[in-house]
């Protein structure tokens, strides 16, 4: 497995390899150990999500600010633009962001930390995207920062207007939401 840093040091790219052959492919999509070298963390993941989107669709930027979920994300079927923001006021990185492009052809995963915002923008069609979260879903704890915060300023790759739910639409700028100390 390649072990790809980021701009933000705590969010890290997990590029498996892959064997394939005429009958299809095979990889590992998840080792405790190797998670452990690459992150210095042991964690328990509590619950999958899986959702399906269509092009233009952009989810996010979600959080709980109680609650606080590690995401380790990835795409099964189409490509996504996935994206963390750092809201750990401590951190030296607070207020940046790491992108990367996620698929189902390059079986790349992303690790989000705790105290991240996090979001995708679908690129194909439609995508499906699946993540592990390290605490539950609290939706009385859930928060939205804006999408398109200038003071964030993530270079989207938008093809026209994204679409967004009426959650996301509202989420806050990075100086009215809520943060993590």
């Amino acid at each position: 497995m390649n072990i790809i840093k980021t701009n933000i040091p705590d969010v890290i790219i997990f590029e498996p390899k892959v064997y394939g052959d005429d009958r299809g492919f095979f990889f590992e999509s998840f080792n405790q150990q190797k998670f452990y070298e690459a992150t210095n963390l042991q964690v328990n993941f509590v619950q999958d999500n899986h959702s399906k989107s269509s092009k233009n669709v952009l989810r996010g930027m979600h959080y709980q600010i109680e609650q606080s979920q590690g995401k380790l994300v990835r795409v099964t079927q189409g490509e996504v633009f996935d994206v963390a923001v750092d809201l750990r006021k401590s951190s030296p990185t607070f207020g940046q962001w790491a992108g990367t492009h996620l698929s189902a052809e390059n079986k790349r995963q992303m690790w989000v930390p705790p105290g991240f915002a996090h979001g995708f923008l679908v690129l194909s069609d439609t995508a499906e995207f699946l993540y592990k979260t390290t605490d539950f879903y609290a939706p009385q704890h859930e928060c939205s920062l804006r999408w398109d915060d200038p003071t964030v300023a993530i270079e989207w790759p938008l093809q026209g207007k994204p679409i967004l739910s009426t959650k996301d639409a509202l989420g806050l700028t990075l100086q009215a939401t809520k943060t993590f100390d």
